[in-house]
């Protein structure tokens, strides 16, 4: 049987972190930058936890997490 491929979309945007989780980047901080305050594109910077109800789809196109 071959080797399971995952989805080079999601290996680039999803890292699995050691308890299960994925840590991921936010979004909203590409382009027309000029109208969002400060402190909202302050907030964006960093990553944060995936949402539990969206880990099991990540997890599919993720065989290896």
């Amino acid at each position: 049987m071959p080797k399971m491929k995952s989805n080079r979309g999601a290996a680039k945007r999803f890292t699995p972190t050691g308890s299960g989780k994925f840590k991921c980047g936010h979004s909203h901080l590409r382009h027309i930058l000029t109208k969002k305050t400060a402190k909202r594109k302050r907030h964006l910077r960093g990553t944060t936890t995936l949402a539990a109800v969206d880990t099991p789809a990540v997890r599919r196109m993720l065989p290896y997490s």
